[in-house]
């Protein structure tokens, strides 16, 4: 396994907050001193707009933030720089291609397949998109175990011209068959976007391998700042796509009666974009690889495995889901103590969980409960937190039950 206690002396919560144990880390992730200092290096030292100045300052500004595209390349094997577009979070990338793509492709003879796996940010504005070009939204159905059912996706492709679906479940963990359900859609005609916010911090991604239209991820989930996500587009769409936002830098000429747009990627970064935010991304991905992406993988599949084994001797609890291919995600709720009671008698052991339904009420539906509780481990979690986690549960069901 990882050696924690070095990875945790990177991490400046740590050293505040001594007993800390955090297990939520697939809401956000805690932030190590490097991209906290390459933020604040940013402000400090060279603070100027990008793609604008023809100064010192700002060329390097416009170098440091153009440098990330390069870094997301490279650590994800995207076959062009030139596909990768900054966004705000995975949430606006998916809403660009809603927007830019959805409205001028979809309509009743050709919708958008989805899951019901989805967080709400993968699902919500297909509903939308869908009521606005009267295409249909249909759904491949989640099993109780935590995976997918699979068994009409050929019928279901029919009539479909994009199907949306996450790489790693946030609830359950799982990790679904992209490429094969990938290369199913692409025999069909159809477009495939991949939602990996969970994928990407957890294991190695190969774009190329893939080879989905669209894939997006977020800076937060992988120690990076908030406030800066990614959309990874193949460059033959994006070029037919209209802009998300119109404003400065994503035009190439306007005249008071037309304009006309810069290539891409900025066709589609209009205004100033979140540089501090971008620079800290290309250092959290810097930082990642310097403990090894496969070594993350490997230690977060012992904590699961010692997680689920642990938790499971607890009585009263119930486990949600089996997947046999799962990142380290543990969804469960205790006998006779609702999960919020839960997280907040937790939090006075300051352990950090997370507790409701988790941006997936359709899970929740299919589960039927309205929330659970949910650890997720990382990089600087060890078995040490788990033990911690176990022992305050026992603690509050005793208080509670």
């Amino acid at each position: 396994m990882l050696n924690t206690n070095h990875i945790r002396k990177e991490f400046p919560i740590y050293q505040e907050r001594e007993g800390l144990v955090y297990l939520d880390s697939a809401s956000t992730t805690q932030k190590p001193q490097c991209v906290i200092d390459s933020v604040s290096s940013f402000y400090s030292n060279y603070n100027a707009n990008v793609h604008r100045a023809l100064y010192e300052i700002g060329e390097k500004a416009t170098n440091e933030f153009e440098s990330v595209r390069l870094k997301i390349k490279k650590f994800l094997k995207v076959p062009d720089s030139h596909e990768v577009i900054f966004t705000r979070s995975s949430t606006e990338s998916i809403n660009l291609v809603a927007y830019s793509w959805g409205i001028s492709n979809l309509n009743k003879d050709n919708g958008v397949l989805v899951t019901e796996m989805e967080h709400h940010s993968n699902l919500v504005p297909w509903q939308i998109i869908s009521e606005r070009t009267s295409s249909k939204l249909r759904y491949l159905p989640l099993e109780k175990n935590g995976t997918l059912d699979l068994s009409s996706i050929e019928i279901d492709l029919n009539e479909t011209g994009l199907l949306a679906m996450v790489h790693q479940s946030n609830v359950f963990g799982t990790i679904n068959p992209i490429s094969k359900i990938v290369d199913l859609a692409k025999s069909k005609g159809v477009l495939t976007l991949i939602d990996g916010a969970q994928a990407v911090p957890h294991f190695a991604v190969d774009i190329s391998k893939i080879d989905c239209d669209f894939y997006v991820f977020s800076g937060h989930k992988m120690v990076g700042p908030t406030g800066v996500g990614v959309l990874i587009g193949r460059k033959t769409i994006l070029e037919k796509m209209d802009p998300f936002l119109g404003g400065g830098e994503m035009i190439n000429n306007v005249t008071m009666d037309k304009s006309t747009w810069n290539e891409i990627p900025w066709k589609f970064e209009a205004g100033t974009p979140n540089i501090a935010q971008v620079i800290g991304l290309g250092r959290a991905i810097e930082f990642i690889e310097s403990i090894g992406i496969k070594n993350i993988q490997q230690h977060e599949d012992q904590l699961l495995n010692y997680g689920i084994d642990e938790l499971s001797k607890i009585e009263g609890m119930e486990l949600y889901g089996n997947p046999s291919n799962r990142g380290a995600v543990i969804p469960f709720n205790i006998q006779n103590v609702h999960s919020h009671d839960l997280a907040k008698f937790l939090d006075t052991d300051k352990i950090c969980i997370r507790a409701g339904h988790h941006c997936a009420q359709p899970i929740m539906n299919v589960l039927g409960i309205s929330a659970s509780a949910r650890a997720s481990f990382y990089l600087y979690n060890d078995a040490h937190d788990i033990d911690n986690l176990v022992k305050s549960i026992v603690k509050t069901a005793k208080i509670l039950a």
